[in-house]
């Protein structure tokens, strides 16, 4: 008998680097972290390809699979829905492997709901001025939608208690080390070995 896999979550406000760190994170030699490609139905961005950063859905196939129960979390941020497929995640698991999960908060929530028993990660920045000249630093918003990621960023900032780690991305390669520790611990925490040695009891 396998041991299932973790579920691990990161997620943190919009613009503070979530996409980046996660690769960096899965580009370090020995990752054996399988990730959980979200779904979305904002519009691709330069560099950007279907089914690697994101599966690119229409806003009524989304509303479909929802309907079908077919979504493990989703969320609509700033006009677009933003989700997690749910067979993909329950099948890895159940292989072995570690799921790694890159959402907003508001997804991050509902999963929670439904896997109180997944580690959730935070990912913080410096602060909110540093947030927010990464946010213009895209070039891809207008003022008023970077003004309004803003606000929402300060409200996903207060649910940083419902997580349980805190990491602060100030350098993408500390914040990989951080999230690397945190995957480390949680291997060896009791209460995810236990029941392997228990099954392995009975054996003898």
């Amino acid at each position: 008998m396998s041991r299932r896999g973790l579920l691990f979550i990161l997620s943190g406000p919009s613009g503070v680097g979530k996409g980046t760190v996660r690769k960096a994170l899965f580009e370090k030699e020995g990752n054996e972290l399988k990730y959980s490609v979200s779904m979305t139905t904002r519009n691709m961005r330069d560099g950007e390809v279907d089914g690697v950063d994101y599966f690119f859905r229409s806003r009524e196939e989304f509303e479909r699979l929802i309907e079908e129960g077919k979504m493990l979390e989703h969320a609509e941020y700033v006009g677009n829905y933003y989700g997690t497929p749910l067979d993909y995640v329950n099948q890895t698991l159940d292989q072995g492997y570690d799921v790694f999960l890159e959402i907003e908060v508001q997804g991050a929530m509902k999963v929670k709901e439904k896997v109180p028993n997944g580690i959730f990660i935070f990912l913080t920045p410096p602060d909110l001025g540093e947030l927010k000249a990464r946010i213009i630093g895209r070039g891809t918003d207008e003022m008023s939608v970077i003004e309004e990621r803003m606000e929402v960023a300060k409200q996903e900032i207060e649910m940083m208690s419902h997580y349980d780690y805190a990491v602060v991305n100030d350098k993408i390669e500390l914040a990989v080390e951080r999230i690397e520790h945190i995957i480390e611990s949680e291997h060896l925490k009791v209460s995810n070995v236990l029941a392997h040695y228990k099954e392995m009891m009975k054996e003898w």
